[in-house]
């Protein structure tokens, strides 16, 4: 086995994993998982810069999960960087500060090599030879993949819960007229996306990231957040529907006040679940195989 870590810096939150990791057959033990809300996206998606305050809050956290490194003793590290750094002019400004931090420099991947790491993560434990469309809602970017095995295609498409929110919602809860704005733009995204990845032509949905797993834990009506009791949930299209509705018609401090909501996402969880309903509709599913597994599992595998 050999100790790895890996960070997975987002536009809205960073996530470390410390694993024990079999080379060959792929077994992960994991030693610490944490995640951070750090709005790292805040902005980008209209200056094209990223904010000092925002870089100083990922920086932050990057302290604080070294500290966890050096503890564990993980041998090998790898940074990876989605989709706020890869729009921002002073990408720079980022990475020399991460070197500085972790030592390691980001890898500001592409979003077809995001899709890569998060069908990887997200599968590793399924079995079955049913053809599966991974979905993967993050803060800046979403990533369609469909395969089995292995990833058949993939794309990502630049919509998010951070970017909508930040593009179209300006009343709490928001309008009509907002959420027909960022139901307009999903669904073109989608379009796009089809033109890559069948979509249509899966037989399992794979739900991924933080506003899956927030609108499957308020459908099971968990009392507080549990990642066991999520990670592996099914989720019917009417739950989905269900939750996605209560929370458009939810206050900022009604949403705070569902205990399984985290703080960093009360604002933008309305979009986040949109983006959700949408996709299950576009591909007629019955329901979503909710996964904690991600990305960052990916990412650690590929350490190994």
């Amino acid at each position: 086995m050999t100790r790895v870590a890996g960070i997975d810096c987002g536009t809205n939150s960073i996530r470390l994993l410390v694993a024990d990791v079999h080379p060959e057959t792929g077994e992960l033990i994991e030693l610490d998982r944490r995640m951070t809300i750090v709005r790292l996206g805040q902005g980008v998606d209209k200056t094209g810069r990223l904010a000092p305050e925002a870089l100083e809050r990922t920086f932050a956290a990057c302290r604080e999960y070294a500290e966890v490194i050096r503890e564990l003793g993980a041998e090998r590290l790898r940074f990876v960087a989605t989709s706020a750094s890869r729009d921002a002019e002073n990408r720079a400004d980022f990475v020399n500060g991460v070197v500085e931090i972790l030592g390691v420099e980001p890898e500001v991947i592409t979003g077809d090599q995001e899709a890569e790491f998060s069908f990887t993560g997200a599968t590793g434990e399924l079995h079955g030879d049913d053809r599966r469309l991974v979905v993967d809602i993050g803060g800046g970017s979403t990533e369609f993949v469909v395969g089995n095995k292995h990833v058949e295609a993939a794309r990502s498409v630049d919509i998010g819960c951070v970017r909508l929110t930040e593009r179209h919602v300006r009343h709490d809860p928001p309008t009509a007229e907002e959420v027909a704005a960022i139901r307009a733009d999903v669904r073109a995204a989608l379009d796009l996306a089809a033109e890559a990845v069948p979509i249509d032509t899966v037989e399992t949905l794979v739900g991924l990231a933080g506003s899956v797993t927030t609108v499957a834990a308020i459908a099971l009506g968990l009392p507080e957040y549990d990642s066991e009791k999520v990670h592996h949930s099914r989720i019917s299209a009417e739950q989905v529907a269900e939750v996605t509705e209560r929370l458009l018609a939810s206050t900022h401090d009604e949403r705070a006040a569902i205990p399984v909501v985290h703080p960093g996402r009360v604002d933008v969880i309305i979009a986040g679940a949109l983006v959700l309903r949408e996709i299950v509709e576009r591909v007629g599913a019955r329901e979503v195989v909710v996964s904690e597994h991600d990305i960052l599992d990916g990412i650690a595998l590929s350490v190994a």
